[in-house]
């Protein structure tokens, strides 16, 4: 059995349901100023109060299980991504010691407005600029990272930075039309209707830009005849893309969420494609970086036990705190 391949699999679900579930409450963090009144913020962040702290177990999971299964790969992503994974982990640190002091203040309460604001903005653009450090590709020589501070500072990783800022918010206005009551439902229709035409022209860009900036990824792409079976992807994201519109021009937020999240995956598996059988694209593949396979099947034991369970707990969350938030109504 190939236990080098089902951790590199459970990574990258792990991944995949940070994104999906903590994508939207990031996206909240960076629409949250603009709440016209106190009352419309406090419903945002009543919103998303009850699962935010579990949405961020998939966080610790994926980072966490880099370390033990892959762990030549979080030494190499380590000194090649420090400044900004220290910039969001400083951000999540922000946002989150937001949610526990808004509530106990009034006098100071914009600061943890803006704390909510800043700690959403900056943890959501660094992992942009994070996904697009790997997409471009680290230098590794001799199994050690051998580029520079700023290595991870290009034109390239902004900009995914900046479509990862547009596909949070995205999500995030899309959990706000489902949680919030029909009167403040108006400008995020507006909101989620701008942000659907800038990511559809942002990941038109990106999947441009990609294959000419890597003549690696290039070759995976477009040599027949898997150019073929591959040209589905960007199939069904037009196709997604024109169910998000009809959704919300015919309001229907659960399913534009619901197809924002298609669009997330079908991205993840764009990601896939380009990347496998790479950790560190394209210089370490997931077996050149696994731990000992004792050291891999010892884990999953645990895992399989464990993952189950966070599953059905945050299932059990979301099915507790279901429908829409009434006037006044939180959970602080």
């Amino acid at each position: 059995m190939d236990y080098a391949l089902i951790w590199y699999m459970l990574i990258a679900i792990a991944v995949f349901a940070y994104v999906a579930l903590d994508g939207f409450d990031l996206g909240i963090g960076i629409l949250f100023l603009g709440g016209d009144s106190t009352e419309e913020r406090d419903l945002m962040m009543n919103s998303v109060a009850p699962v935010w702290d579990g949405n961020e177990t998939w966080l610790v999971l994926g980072g966490g299980g880099l370390f033990a299964v892959f762990p030549l790969a979080y030494a190499v992503v380590m000194p090649a991504l420090y400044a900004p994974l220290m910039m969001m982990l400083l951000g999540l640190i922000f946002r989150g010691v937001a949610f526990e002091y808004r509530f106990r203040t009034r006098r100071g309460q914009f600061l943890w407005d803006s704390s909510f604001f800043i700690g959403s903005l900056v943890a959501t653009f660094t992992q942009g600029v994070i996904l697009g450090t790997l997409l471009q590709g680290i230098e590794v020589i001799d199994r050690q990272y051998n580029g520079g501070w700023f290595d991870w500072f290009t034109p390239f990783t902004l900009f995914c930075g900046l479509v990862t800022i547009t596909a949070y918010t995205l999500l995030g206005a899309c959990w706000l039309l489902i949680k919030l009551p029909a009167t403040y439902q108006h400008r995020y229709y507006d909101t989620a209707k701008r942000c659907a035409v800038a990511l559809v022209v942002m990941i038109a860009i990106l999947s441009i830009w990609l294959p000419l900036s890597n003549s690696d990824i290039a070759a995976r792409w477009f040599s027949f005849p898997q150019a073929l079976l591959f040209l589905l992807i960007p199939v069904g994201c037009g196709y997604l893309a024109y169910l998000l519109f009809k959704d919300l021009i015919e309001h229907k937020p659960v399913k534009a969420y619901l197809v924002t999240l298609g669009l997330f995956f079908l991205a993840a598996l764009g990601f896939g494609v380009s990347t496998y059988p790479y950790i560190i694209p394209h210089s370490l593949s997931y077996t050149e970086a696994a731990a000992p396979d004792s050291s891999l099947k010892f884990l999953l034991t645990g895992t399989v036990f464990l993952l189950p369970l966070i599953i059905a707990y945050t299932a059990y969350s979301y099915w507790v705190f279901r429908g829409r938030l009434k006037e006044g109504e939180g959970y602080h």
